[in-house]
């Protein structure tokens, strides 16, 4: 199973969808809370480079992004690999090269 970091803030609705998305396909998350540490938020800072929002998601260090892309990374079927629930599909170059026009991460 990957390894997944949650960043979070208080009063935040989309990092409690996040995590219910999380929960409900049965995969376990560090959630790292705002403002809890400045070391903790010095961390966020970094590794998102100077993100704004939250959640920030992160899956076996590969910065995923918020909770848009979580949806956006689920709808187009690559979640569940991503996370170890499923082997990861054989992606031909044709849907390599639309995903990279449309602006898709792989």
């Amino acid at each position: 199973m990957a390894k997944v970091e949650l960043y979070t803030n208080k009063g935040c609705g989309a990092c409690v969808s996040a995590k219910r998305l999380f929960d409900r396909k049965g995969v376990a998350y560090e959630e790292k809370k705002l403002g809890s540490s400045a070391r903790m938020d010095r961390e966020f800072l970094i590794r998102t480079k100077g993100s704004k929002s939250v959640p920030q998601i992160f899956i076996d260090d590969a910065w995923i992004g918020g909770f848009d892309d979580l949806l956006k990374y689920d709808q187009a079927n690559e979640l569940d690999w991503r996370l170890g629930l499923e082997e990861k599909p054989n992606v031909g170059l044709f849907l390599r090269f639309t995903r990279f026009i449309r602006g898709q991460k792989f």
